[in-house]
């Protein structure tokens, strides 16, 4: 399934067919769970996904509030992996419904696109991707400001990956999307909404 080339750097709306997922990716701090909570009124509490607009949103924040209470005792690096498997697969019960998906991914995790967009296809589904391309001094920033800081050699892992998927992203050269839009922080703060057709695709 070979990609579009990446989208507008400016939009206000964003239209997508029925019974799509779009995964929002970007640096840790980039401000993905922020844009999700402007453009569909969450409060950052929600412990299960939110319906908003046509779309199941799943922000991962809401697989960490759900298992928080009962994981508090265990560390954070042996949390990560319930959190992500129950976020994972939320987004996968949701497609199998039929549901259009908007969701939060850690999207430096190339592995993770591939197994999307496996799904998708099995499902006659299409796989969008937004990516929310900010400088790593932003994105740094906007971790301290949440008070959810990963270590540095992490966050340098993440930036040599973000790097390689940008490009390829704007050369129209990633693989496992159907479309992929390229927004910066500017053009992230003037997005006002998610749409999704009400119609089936034309197969």
């Amino acid at each position: 399934m070979a990609a579009n080339p990446a989208g507008p750097t400016s939009v206000e709306d964003l239209r997508y067919p029925a019974r799509s997922l779009v995964l929002l990716a970007g640096l840790p701090g980039a401000g993905k769970s922020t844009l999700l909570e402007r453009l569909y009124d969450l409060r950052g509490d929600e412990r299960e996904p939110v319906r908003g607009a046509g779309a199941l949103v799943i922000d991962s924040r809401q697989s960490r509030n759900r298992w928080a209470p009962r994981l508090r005792l265990i560390t954070p690096r042996a949390r990560t992996p319930i959190v992500h498997a129950t976020h994972v697969w939320r987004i996968v019960r949701a497609l199998m419904r039929g549901e259009a998906v908007v969701a939060h991914t850690r999207g430096t995790w190339p592995h993770i696109l591939h197994g999307f967009a496996w799904l998708t296809r099995r499902l006659d589904a299409e796989l969008h991707v937004i990516l929310l391309d900010v400088e790593p001094h932003v994105a740094w920033a906007g971790q301290q400001e949440r008070g959810r800081v990963v270590t540095i050699s992490t966050f340098a892992r993440h930036c040599r990956r973000w790097r390689t998927l940008v490009a390829r992203a704007r050369g129209g050269s990633l693989p496992p999307a159907t479309g992929v839009t390229i927004l910066d922080r500017q053009a992230a703060d003037q997005l006002r909404a998610i749409r999704f057709d009400d119609r089936e695709r034309v197969r």
